[in-house]
């Protein structure tokens, strides 16, 4: 018996989290062998070189200067600065802490729409939104036994992921989205490549080191494409949920690779987090109005670029 589209789309969405999350996996692995700017550089070189080559063939860099709109410079910022925090983070915390951290993006998305754009945020979902962020604070735990300063990088991949969610709706779209994946990919690797000195200078890779890394940017592809399909096949409201199983397998694979098990004030906060975008995108629902949570899937919630 086939499954319906909604089911087929969830099925694709909780593939595509999967696929970035051993994305992150593996670039969290490397980091033993090599700092995160070398990590962006040459995960970079690979994805970009798979992402252009996508992009040429469904004809997106016919016209290349669109890449100089403010926006769209804009939007490559945000990633570019989503994605140097992002692994920052991830080199030196549990990757379950970071993957709940960033469950709260869709809350700042909707709150930033809100401020911004003066889009219509009712009071339950701006109690909502203030929930997830207390989720946030009890998993970062500033002034806390147990604090890491990085936990602070871990939010501000929230800040920079929702500038670029924001500014993405307001793009044209006369710019082909391959095109703008394509200069993200390019600028992201860039930064690896001045970042590599300043992180403690370049370390000569192995070849399974490179396997890794050609893998790492082909699952990135990878859930990409499987995103855009549940996105498009199901109902936004019913689809976007199964994001969250993003977390799901943060935990699992965190644990399986690397050993790690979650402490309680890390699953509590994780907790009050899902459930605050549970409840944002029933209001959503609800009411009717503008999804501007449910619309928020940047890959596993994480920076898109790389």
């Amino acid at each position: 018996m086939p499954l319906s589209p909604n089911l087929t789309a969830a099925l694709f969405m909780c593939l595509s989290m999967a696929g970035f999350t051993a994305n992150d996996v593996i670039a969290k692995y490397l980091s033993d062998s090599m700092n995160m700017g070398q990590v962006m550089l040459l995960r970079g070189l690979f994805a970009t070189l798979f992402i252009a080559a996508l992009a040429w063939h469904r004809g997106a860099l016919k016209t290349p200067r669109l890449v100089l709109q403010p926006l769209v410079m804009l939007r490559v910022a945000g990633e570019a600065l989503a994605t140097i925090t992002f692994l920052m983070a991830l080199a030196h915390l549990p990757i379950a802490n970071v993957a709940a951290v960033l469950q709260a993006l869709p809350l700042a998305v909707t709150m930033g729409a809100a401020l911004l754009f003066g889009e219509g945020v009712g009071w339950r979902r701006w109690l909502a939104i203030v929930a997830g962020f207390v989720g946030v604070a009890i998993i970062v735990r500033p002034g806390f036994e147990g604090f890491s300063a990085y936990s602070l990088l871990a939010f501000l991949t929230v800040c920079f992921a929702a500038m670029r969610d924001l500014v993405t709706r307001r793009i044209s779209h006369e710019v082909p989205t391959l095109l703008i994946s394509t200069a993200t990919a390019a600028t992201v690797t860039l930064c690896g490549l001045f970042l590599v000195g300043p992180m403690g200078g370049w370390a000569t890779p192995t070849a399974p080191d490179l396997v890794q890394l050609a893998i790492a940017a082909a699952l990135l592809l990878v859930g990409y494409q499987f995103i855009i399909l549940a996105m498009r096949l199901g109902e936004i409201s019913f689809v976007a949920p199964f994001r969250y199983t993003g977390l799901l397998w943060a935990i699992l694979l965190g644990f399986l690779v690397f050993g790690e098990l979650p402490d309680l004030p890390m699953m509590l906060g994780a907790a009050i987090i899902v459930a605050s975008g549970l409840f944002t995108l029933y209001r959503e629902k609800v009411v009717g109005r503008s999804m501007v949570s449910s619309q928020s899937v940047g890959p596993g919630m994480a920076p898109d670029g790389l």
